[in-house]
């Protein structure tokens, strides 16, 4: 379990300062919408991200049918909180709907640009 907390704190940390950095950079480059809308979705995308991890003991621990329930209710919990900053970047032009989806993606997009590079070192050895 503490394991499962420590890979969520790195990643969705290091999304988060990631995205706020790009996000200001954005904001002051006079492109507020797009940094206002990665913000955003990477906060519900780190939000997400804990989640999994949270849930993912607690279901696994349980028996064949109540697991089925738990993992499907847990899922559309997860889609619910994800369709939150795509309602909000679809109404409000504060927000911009393609940086959402972009930020929505961070987590994901940082693991696989780590195992990409880790992949690049192992090979270059």
């Amino acid at each position: 379990m503490e394991e499962i907390r420590e890979t969520e704190k790195r990643y969705a940390s290091m999304a988060m300062i990631i995205s706020l950095i790009v996000g200001s950079v954005l904001i002051f480059a006079n492109f507020k919408s797009e940094g206002k809308g990665l913000i955003l979705g990477a906060i519900f995308s780190c939000i997400n991200f804990v989640l999994i991890g949270e849930s993912l003991p607690s279901i696994i621990n349980k028996k064949k049918r109540k697991r089925f329930f738990l993992s499907l209710s847990s899922r559309a919990l997860r889609y619910l909180i994800l369709a939150l900053p795509l309602i909000l970047g679809a109404k409000y032009e504060i927000f911009d709907f393609c940086f959402v989806v972009i930020g929505i993606f961070s987590v994901q997009i940082l693991l696989i640009a780590e195992k990409i590079l880790k992949k690049d070192k192992d090979t270059a050895i």
